[in-house]
């Protein structure tokens, strides 16, 4: 018996040891003899086996994935290496009980035991004997069973007829295996040199294609002889299937021949082609290898490419997959591998480039800059993942070409509005018919460089299907860590994507999964103030329209009071879209006068503004004077900017009641619910009449019914709105204000403040009331934006009312909660 020890794959692969001569033996009757005589152990911990049933005396490995097996094999492996070997009832059982297996198994010894990387183990067994199950003794933490000897009735020495079936079966094994063509040949010599006639039958039982139920059949029958005549009928029926197995082979041959005719002659008409001066595809193959050499891959993408290479040229040419194969070799050799673009270091022809592109805009400008200097000392930092965040019309697409001409890059840029397929970006599997690689690869592609201004556009409009979720695949993409290797579906083999700079733009981040947020830099780009849109329409607008649309400075002339006017009057937007389109309409008009030699002001009027646009559209969100008690001016942030709002209360005799108009939110609903408790619980501090609460109804109303609402911001206005109402006070003048409350009276910050101050500004706002903790939001806008604005900075509510109600001085303010 060989010596038992622990191998793992590192010292010896699965497959030497399935090979290695000990682990094969040709038991002879002296062996087998001694086995047989050999004592059963008292107590044996049983094995229970999914699809295999061991026979005494032949060897097979076992795989245990188990936790039990594990254990079992582990415990008996330091032990006395002897385990009861039986097969399950139903191999889909997980855990099975004694109710669960074969009574009748094999007693086994352990030859070698291999701990597999995946935490499974593969065991070698050899069979001993058989035995029978006579009582579980325990269950956990695996079975155990005293067991009884299986006793079998073997034939005299001297009986022909067994001797007979013997030689049958073993001439019938050495007839399969040379039928057969998955044996090998060398499993002749072993059946041949088996001396042992009851080995000789479990080594075929063992290795005879039969279901686990007819094996173990077989192995419960104690009369040899009687198992010897199964074995052989057994034996009858895998010749019978073999042979009519060769039959239909030999029949198809025919086809398979007709299809080598054809392949031959395919070859000679390619050759009559290449004589009439076309171009095969061998000579296509060999291009390909030299383009290849010119290419600056490493070793393991060469080694890739001359294995695909080499896959095509086994490839028949009329067959659908030579074209699929050759497309990918394409892309493989037109993608820029290690090709780069050289960085411009001079940051002061930058910064000139990007401020003649861009007015304002002064932290994303920081930001490219601090990039360049960083990317000059080092000269190898990964490119950061930067995320432009804005109302539309800011310039966040644009501001991409500026950084790529600032930087010496390629541009690039990929719309990923409304994406909804996770192979737009990872690509199709090249198996599949019309496979393209994502659009990340073939942006690359494009960019001939690999290292461009990667714009991708409306990030946050990314949505999901079926087909995957893109924003999951965009996680590799950027993320620096990982896009070093990115792997493109159809590609399959790694693309660098860390020297790309991605620039990234959305609307809105709450759309955004958060994870992908998390690999992002988050540049605001807030809207402009009038100054700066008048500033951008002079430099940039109006000689873009001009140009469009075939005209110069001499046939028309737009003075800075006349642009305000458009954009204070036309326009009600965060960035320069809507202001773009009103001059591109003053400038149609100028065309057309041209073209039908109609007399015009080639210098813009007031008067030809209103001529031209109509009446101006946009006052409504100017400041209304508050001529009665309960209009109050509120700020408000929405998906194109800031703007203001407008909330009135009244009242009417009534019990109490209250009620809201104005298509209200839950959370704007709410803050009018806390406002007139915080009222009734201080109304005495308020100066209001508890009997005015209880007689009155009162109404609250934000005009603009038909556009919804909601938000915590409005909580500070509304509480004002009322008071003003219960006490008749009118509210300041030019005054606006922004802030959630809570029921004691306190002021909580809301965000959104840069978006509200410019509307604020737009409407002709003096003061503004904001919570004490947004004073840092304040603090990082420019102090042009600020000028003509007086902030009140609060903490409680009686703060608010003492300075928006006029003539109002609330009593004991400072004990006011």
């Amino acid at each position: 018996m060989p010596n038992q020890k622990i191998l793992t794959l590192d010292n010896l692969s699965l497959q030497e040891i399935q090979s290695d001569a000990e682990l094969i033996p040709l038991l002879t009757p002296e062996d087998e003899e001694e086995m047989n005589n050999e004592a059963l152990p008292g107590d044996l911990p049983i094995l229970p086996l999914r699809n295999t049933v061991l026979f005494p005396g032949v060897v097979i490995p076992i795989t245990a994935g188990r936790d039990k097996s594990i254990k079992l094999i582990n415990d008996a492996n330091a032990a006395g290496k002897v385990i009861g070997v039986v097969s399950q009832i139903d191999e889909s059982v997980e855990e099975p009980t004694p109710a669960d297996v074969h009574h009748i198994g094999t007693v086994a010894q352990i030859i070698r035991v291999l701990k597999m990387p995946d935490g499974n183990i593969t065991v070698i067994l050899q069979g001993k004997k058989r035995f029978e199950i006579d009582a579980f003794t325990q269950e956990e933490p695996y079975l155990k069973a005293t067991v009884k000897e299986f006793e079998e009735i073997r034939p005299e020495k001297k009986d022909v007829e067994f001797h007979t079936i013997v030689e049958s079966i073993k001439d019938l094994a050495i007839e399969i295996i040379k039928e057969s063509p998955n044996i090998p040949t060398e499993a002749t010599f072993a059946i041949k040199n088996i001396e042992s006639s009851p080995f000789l039958i479990n080594f075929v039982s063992s290795n005879m294609n039969l279901s686990v139920e007819d094996k173990q059949g077989l192995l419960s029958i104690n009369n040899l002889k009687d198992r010897a005549l199964e074995t052989l009928r057994f034996m009858n029926l895998e010749m019978q299937k073999l042979e009519l197995k060769n039959d239909i082979q030999s029949k198809v041959r025919f086809d398979l021949d007709q299809q080598q005719r054809e392949y031959f002659l395919q070859q000679q008409m390619k050759t009559i082609q290449e004589e009439l001066g076309g171009v095969s595809y061998e000579a296509e193959i060999e291009e390909m290898r030299q383009k290849a050499k010119t290419k600056k891959w490493d070793d393991k993408v060469a080694q890739h490419f001359e294995k695909e290479v080499s896959k095509l040229q086994r490839t028949n040419p009329n067959s659908p997959d030579f074209g699929v194969q050759r497309n990918y070799i394409e892309l493989f050799l037109e993608l820029p591998w290690n090709e780069y673009t050289k960085d411009k270091f001079d940051l002061k022809r930058a910064q000139k480039i990007l401020d003649r592109d861009h007015f304002g805009l002064e932290d994303v400008k920081q930001r490219i800059i601090e990039h360049l200097a960083v990317l000059k000392l080092r000269n190898d930092m990964k490119s950061p993942i930067l995320c432009l965040y804005g109302p539309p019309g800011v310039g966040k697409t644009s501001i991409g070409k500026s950084i790529a001409e600032a930087l010496g890059r390629e541009y690039v840029r990929v719309s990923l509005g409304g994406m909804r397929d996770e192979a737009e970006i990872r690509g199709h599997r090249k198996t599949y018919i019309g496979a393209m690689p994502g659009r990340i690869i073939q942006s690359i592609k494009k960019a001939k460089t690999s290292n461009p201004v990667f714009v991708l556009d409306e990030i946050d409009k990314l949505s999901s299907s079926f087909n995957g979720d893109p924003s999951s695949a965009l996680l590799e993409v950027l993320d620096p860590e990982q896009n070093s290797e990115f792997h493109d579906n159809f590609l399959e083999i790694g693309f660098d994507l860390s020297k790309v700079m991605f620039v990234a733009t959305s609307n809105s981040l709450s759309s955004i999964q958060p994870a992908l947020r998390d690999r992002m830099e988050i540049i605001n780009m807030s809207g402009y103030t009038i100054e700066e849109k008048v500033e951008i329409a002079r430099r940039h607008l109006v000689p873009k329209q001009l140009k469009e649309h075939g005209l110069t400075e001499e046939h028309l002339q737009i003075g800075k009071k006349q642009l305000e006017k458009v954009v204070v009057g036309y326009t009600r937007e965060s960035g320069v879209r809507g202001l773009e389109k009103k001059i591109a309409q003053l400038v149609r008009h100028a065309a057309k006068s041209i073209a039908m030699e109609e007399p015009y002001n080639v210098k813009v009027s007031d008067e030809d503004i209103v001529s031209i646009l109509k009446a101006p559209r946009m006052e409504r969100d100017k400041y209304e004077d508050n001529d009665v008690a309960g209009v109050v001016t509120g700020l408000a942030w929405t998906s194109v900017g800031g703007d203001i709002l407008f909330i009135e209360s009244t009242i009417s005799k009534g019990k109490g009641n209250m009620t809201m108009t104005g298509n209200l939110g839950t959370v704007m609903k709410e803050s009018v619910t806390i406002a007139l408790e915080y009222i009734k619980s201080n109304s005495e501090k308020l100066g209001i009449d508890a009997e005015v609460l209880s007689t009155n109804n009162i109404h609250i109303h934000v005009p603009e019914g038909a556009t919804p609402k909601d938000g915590p911001s409005a909580g500070i206005a509304m509480l004002t709105s009322m008071v003003s109402t219960f006490t008749q006070k009118k509210v300041k003048k030019h005054l606006a204000m922004t802030g959630e409350i809570t029921l004691r009276g306190k002021v909580l910050p809301v965000g959104g403040i840069k978006e509200k101050i410019l509307a604020a500004k737009r409407a002709n706002i003096k003061e503004i009331i904001l919570c004490h903790e947004n004073k840092r939001d304040i603090e990082e806008i420019k102090p042009e934006y600020l000028k003509g604005l007086k902030f009140h900075y609060v903490d409680k509510m009686s703060e608010v009312i003492e300075i928006a109600v006029l003539n109002q001085k609330v009593k004991d303010a400072k004990k006011l909660n």
